[in-house]
């Protein structure tokens, strides 16, 4: 004998939305007396001199760049410090309260030692959130006792042999340039996988018409930030006869011959393993993930759901807008079983070319065709 018995479940097939954090960054630096040791959000709507006080600060500077060159929409997240909290104690802080895309760090570094301690700290964020993040330090900018030799030499210094390929130093040549070149990678006009080099969305937002110089009156030219380029900073740039100031290369301090020396290279595969992680956790002890040609099929097209949508384009007038990587084929997605319980996922993202060097070949066509 028995009695019926009528069960109702939820499943859960893990179809909604996955947060994104990008373009959020957070700017830490040493502040000017207000809102120390604070984590603040800051807007397109912030009074910076209300939550960052009315005295002068380059984090205030960076800050108010950051916003003018992102546009529409911005937000981000600041830290002020004091004299006392590290930059390292003030990081963990912020890990512990909150998630950014990348850590912009307003006072200069001035030896390979700091730089080098970014990686590891972007290392131990990796290990124990499981979140993948950009550190971008930025140099002194010229001092008045300096020529721009003197200037190039010292700064590449602090990079020269630098394997750190989640660290993208930015050169102070301008005052705000780490916050303008922030700005511009937070832009929602454009996508992650956008080099900050792009012309066509406008140059640097603030003031450029005049040259900084160094001390014998010698104004910047383009032979001191192609020294800088080399070394790997990230410089502002300009184009004979084309008004206003741009960006170069976003220079990631990767091995030579690395897959990550620039950083829309970084910032597309850093958005796929943030959005393949909740869907890798969700399917712990979950037997329908197993061998069988069945499972393999379903959860091939369950993984590549990030890259479906980071590849998504948009077509007007003719012009296709590009996604932010190139539609997934099949076969981007392998699943290998190494033993019962371990499975390793491999994922390929696939960029599209990007032209950066363009040569245009001007032909004489001398035929007489009245003849």
């Amino acid at each position: 004998m028995s009695l019926g018995i009528v069960q109702v479940d939820k499943l859960n097939l893990l179809q909604g939305d996955i947060a994104d954090v990008e373009r959020y960054f957070l700017f830490l630096g040493r502040g000017a007396g207000t809102n120390e040791g604070s984590i603040l959000t800051v807007n397109t709507d912030t009074k910076l001199d209300e939550v960052l006080g009315a005295d002068a600060s380059n984090l205030k500077t960076q800050v108010a760049a950051a916003k003018a060159n992102a546009g529409q929409n911005w937000a981000a997240a600041v830290l002020p410090l004091d004299d006392i909290v590290t930059v390292d104690a003030a990081v963990d802080y912020a890990m512990e309260n909150m998630n950014a895309e990348a850590i912009a760090i307003t006072d200069p570094v001035k030896t390979s030692a700091e730089v080098e301690a970014f990686q590891l700290k972007a290392k131990n964020i990796m290990a124990q959130y499981m979140r993948p993040a950009i550190f971008i330090p930025t140099c002194e900018g010229i001092k008045d006792t300096e020529s721009w030799s003197d200037f190039t030499t010292d700064r590449n210094a602090i990079l020269n042999n630098l394997a750190c390929d989640q660290v993208n130093p930015v050169a102070t040549i301008w005052p705000d340039d780490l916050g303008a070149y922030c700005g511009r990678l937070c832009n929602r006009s454009v996508t992650v996988a956008d080099t900050p080099m792009r012309v066509n969305t406008g140059p640097v937002v603030g003031i450029r018409s005049e040259k900084p110089k160094d001390k014998d009156g010698r104004a910047v030219d383009m032979s001191v930030l192609k020294a800088l380029d080399a070394e790997r900073w990230s410089v502002p740039q300009w184009y004979p006869d084309y008004p206003g100031v741009y960006f170069g290369d976003g220079n990631v301090l990767d091995v030579p011959g690395g897959d990550f020396q620039v950083i829309e290279y970084l910032r597309v595969v850093h958005k796929a393993m943030r959005k393949v992680y909740p869907l890798a956790v969700a399917k712990i002890g979950d037997r329908k993930l197993n061998s069988t040609p069945t499972s393999t099929a379903y959860h091939e097209n369950y993984f590549m759901r990030p890259l479906r949508e980071m590849s998504k384009s948009v077509k007007i007038m003719n012009i296709t807008f590009p996604g932010e990587i190139e539609p997934p084929k099949d076969g981007d997605i392998v699943i290998t079983w190494v033993t019962k319980t371990v499975v390793k996922i491999h994922m390929t993202v696939r960029p599209y070319n990007c032209p950066k060097d363009i040569t245009c070949n001007i032909l004489l066509d001398l035929t007489n065709y009245a003849e």
